[in-house]
């Protein structure tokens, strides 16, 4: 069997995420790094790809990012636990810079590549609201690559079934060249978490 994607090459369909060749970001990474979660969270987190220590460790989010991210969670009123966690790519994309290896953006090819597993773990999940962190995370989710971030923010999306919520990715909140701009992009990445939390609450009770 074979799939085709805009900008993917047709090839045998893999089946699992570690024999995954649907681009050739698997040629320099550790290894794949699959979601994590409850396989019925009604959230699901999505970022834009593994960083260094999620490819050492095969685990999303168990960086400097996800440490951000654990402390937006709580401050929000989510557990992380109940929250299923995954990236938009699988792999890391990276350049050497010295002995570190720096993020690099994944290109739209390698999104599209991905699509195959981030569509079959949302249909695994069933999430009722995807919290979509930084552009790449929300052109991925939204299937559109001309989808900002600035416009996205703010308001709830509804798109097959699920409420889409937008903000900032942690890595942009400790990147950031200015104490305020870190500030105000960490405010966002919490309201934004409150927002999803109230809307899982307000599927339950519609249950």
């Amino acid at each position: 069997m074979t799939t085709k994607q805009p900008g993917v090459e047709p090839q045998q369909t893999p089946e699992s995420l570690d024999e995954c060749r649907r681009c050739a970001l698997w040629e320099h990474a550790t290894q794949a790094v699959p979601g994590k979660g409850p396989r019925h969270a009604p959230m699901m987190i999505v970022g834009e790809q593994p960083g260094d220590q999620e490819d050492l460790q095969g685990k999303p989010f168990v960086g400097p990012a996800g440490a951000m991210l654990d402390r937006a969670l709580a401050e929000a009123g989510v557990a992380r636990k109940e929250v299923y966690v995954t990236n938009a790519v699988k792999h890391f994309k990276w350049e050497p810079r010295g002995k570190r290896r720096l993020h690099k953006t994944p290109a739209q090819r390698e999104i599209d590549a991905c699509h195959y597993w981030l569509d079959r773990e949302t249909g695994d999940v069933a999430p009722k609201v995807i919290v979509a962190l930084g552009s790449t995370a929300l052109k991925s989710v939204l299937r559109d690559s001309k989808a900002t971030l600035q416009a996205s923010m703010g308001h709830a999306i509804e798109q097959e079934g699920h409420a889409i919520v937008a903000t900032y990715h942690p890595s942009f909140a400790l990147r950031a060249p200015d104490p305020e701009t870190r500030e105000r992009a960490y405010k966002a990445i919490v309201d934004a978490l409150r927002e999803a939390h109230r809307l899982v609450g307000h599927h339950r009770k519609e249950r």
